[in-house]
């Protein structure tokens, strides 16, 4: 069985852009929040870590700050861009712990969990 991606389109309506590649982030791991119907977490909101962030996530059970080498995975530190999942985004919006959302690197899949208007409060810029 292939995996079939979902259009490269991000929340604006263009193109979707590269979030990380380094941290190689995404759940392809090729940089960009693509996502796909086997994709259940959504990991398509591209975000900018926060130590604050890093500590939530930690405390609910989901380490992303220590490194795990067996996995690749280097450990994520306050400024480094991520795919998120939005439904963890969405929960720390709720939480007032959200970090920073890079709006032209997150899929536009985001919307079917967390409302343009939400995503928009958080941007970069």
């Amino acid at each position: 069985m292939s995996i079939k991606k979902d259009p490269s389109i991000n929340v604006l309506g263009g193109e979707l852009q590269p979030c990380s590649l380094d941290p190689l982030t995404g759940f392809f791991r090729d940089g960009a929040c693509n996502t796909c119907a086997q994709d259940q977490g959504s990991h398509t909101v591209c975000v900018v870590m926060t130590d604050e962030f890093l500590a939530y996530s930690k405390y609910l059970g989901n380490d992303l700050s220590t490194p795990r080498p067996e996995f690749g995975f280097v450990g994520l530190k306050d400024g480094d861009q991520w795919c998120l999942c939005a439904s963890r985004f969405l929960q720390a919006v709720a939480e007032d712990v959200a970090p920073k959302v890079n709006l032209a690197a997150t899929h536009e899949k985001a919307l079917d969990i967390v409302l343009l208007k939400t995503l928009k409060e958080y941007a970069l810029d």
